[in-house]
């Protein structure tokens, strides 16, 4: 069988190991850090067309066991007045729901099913080098050992090096103009608020959001415009100086935010919201990129996971049905790059608005006809597209 390498083995790389082992390939993913991949702690939402791209992997039924369901939105004034309420996603079967879960818990059970299905893991692989020669590449890595195969997917997040090895001279990520505040709290949930819903708030000094689960823990981020924080600054800052400097942001405004951060106490965390340009090389030779190696967005849209498993999908096909050939590499850009620069550029608008609207319901292929808002289902054509039985459409007809 063909041989493949998939550096990275978080979200991304976890999900393509799974689709290319499904289209006939051997694959071995390579992982930097020693036990599993890195995480912050902070959650995501998994959108319905993440869990579409999941189940042509066959995947989709360990992570519904994950965190909460979420099937609908609320989004809020700064004065605590609902402006719009609207489903979420595909809300009629359990394997289509938008999900809140952290990002630790969709890594590990994505490599357990790497793992269940005898697809090799190794950890503490820090990759240095890639060498292309006749007939396949050859990665180096920090502990002098090295591999080959025929390809090499390169998974490895927002700082990828198999990035910065296919183009030196592509700008890295960027910093999108808004910090990030993620926490968690058992101490205190908004009256009546259903498990099932995310609550966006339009703050007067920050963009908020939150959801409740089952157990009674509220998750909620913050988005805050300013300057990046500093290297040295997130390390050395705890979580309850970066409570105290939330809240004069949230207290002005008559919604649950303030009462939220207040009720949280050592889980909460800060990251520099970054993205990468749009137009950089995707692919060079017999390497090529997927997820945020290839499109990171700022986190505004909540799609980062969802299209990083949508590439899987899309990548595995163009493989089993030319081989691993530029041909190949060239399709899966081709149908992926607008969707994923589309969702950079909502994204991108998003931070620059400081609102939670247009919500992050799965973005289409293209905009709906009648409205300005992202439709709340998957679309037909994206449908067809990771449809594992259905081929790719042929050059020309991408849509």
């Amino acid at each position: 069988m063909t041989e493949i390498m998939v550096i990275g083995g978080g979200v991304a790389g976890a999900a393509a190991a799974l689709g290319l082992h499904k289209a006939g390939f051997d694959v071995t993913v390579y992982e930097a850090h020693p036990d599993t991949g890195a995480d912050i702690g902070a959650f995501l939402t998994l959108a319905s067309n993440g869990m579409r791209a999941l189940a042509q992997l066959d995947a989709a039924a360990p992570v519904a066991e994950l965190g909460f369901p979420l099937t609908e939105m609320s989004v809020l004034d700064e004065a605590g007045r609902e402006l719009a309420a609207m489903p979420l996603g595909e809300a009629d079967h359990p394997l289509t729901r938008y999900r809140c879960l952290r990002r630790a818990e969709l890594g590990a059970a994505l490599r357990r099913e790497v793992g269940r299905r005898g697809i090799p893991i190794r950890h503490g692989a820090r990759l240095t080098g890639l060498v292309e020669s006749a007939g396949g590449v050859t990665a180096t890595f920090a502990d002098g050992s090295s591999a080959r195969a025929e390809l090499a997917v390169g998974a490895d997040g927002l700082n990828s090096t198999v990035r910065a090895l296919l183009d030196p001279d592509q700008p890295g990520p960027e910093y999108a103009g808004q910090r990030v505040c993620y926490g968690y709290t058992t101490d205190y949930a908004p009256l009546g608020e259903a498990s099932h819903r995310i609550t966006m708030l339009r703050g007067s000094g920050a963009a908020f959001g939150y959801a409740c689960s089952p157990s009674g823990e509220t998750f909620w981020f913050a988005r805050v415009p300013g300057p990046p924080v500093a290297a040295d600054e997130l390390a050395r800052t705890t979580p309850a100086q970066w409570r105290e400097h939330l809240l004069p942001l949230l207290h002005p405004d008559r919604t649950p935010a303030a009462d939220i951060v207040a009720a949280t106490a050592e889980r909460l965390m800060v990251t520099n919201a970054q993205h990468l340009r749009p137009g950089g090389r995707w692919h060079r030779g017999r390497t090529v990129l997927i997820g945020d190696a290839a499109h990171a967005a700022s986190p505004a849209t909540g799609q980062g996971a969802s299209m990083a498993l949508e590439d899987a999908v899309v990548l595995a096909k163009a493989l089993r049905e030319a081989g691993p050939s530029t041909d190949a590499l060239t399709r899966y850009e081709l149908l992926r790059r607008p969707r994923a620069e589309q969702n950079i550029a909502t994204s991108a608008q998003l931070t620059a608005n400081r609102t939670n609207t247009p919500p992050p319901p799965t973005p289409t292929t293209r905009p709906p006809r009648d409205s300005a808002r992202p439709a709340s289902r998957t679309d037909e054509e994206l449908l067809r597209l990771l449809d594992w039985q259905t081929p790719l459409p042929a050059p020309g007809q991408e849509g």
